[in-house]
């Protein structure tokens, strides 16, 4: 079966940075041959669920929430099976649940990784 394990969350003050790690298990990332979507979403309690980053094919394309453009990194390491999300400058409202989410699928959007495989979430607090 299909796991996705998060990893990397924590508190930090404002202006701190974190690091998330997506570990796959029974989902092969296949670089540039696949098409393998990945993304990292978050949610806070009595929010809907906000997509914050998602990547393509290994790196080939990566897409950024505005909120997070310029702060956050996506990226993959497919020897690993593993996906990062490096978040710095850090700000309260960036406080939330972090889930990742994967899907082979031509159409990489938040939209789509809905019918994906998805992990239980890494929690992460800034405060300020």
């Amino acid at each position: 079966p299909v796991e996705l394990v998060e990893s990397g969350g924590g508190s930090v003050q404002a202006g701190g940075s974190l690091r998330l790690s997506c570990a796959a298990s029974g989902y092969k990332f296949i670089n540039n041959l696949a098409n393998n979507c990945m993304a990292w979403f978050r949610q806070v309690p009595g929010k809907e669920r906000e997509g914050v980053a998602h990547i393509f094919s290994g790196g080939d394309s990566t897409y950024y929430a505005d909120s997070v453009k310029g702060r956050f990194t996506i990226s993959q390491d497919n020897a690993l099976n593993t996906m990062y999300l490096q978040m710095n400058s850090l700000k309260p409202e960036d406080t939330g649940m972090y889930y990742c989410a994967a899907r082979a699928t031509l159409d990489c959007s938040f939209e789509s990784l809905n019918s994906g495989y998805w992990g239980q979430g890494t929690q992460v607090t800034v405060s300020s």
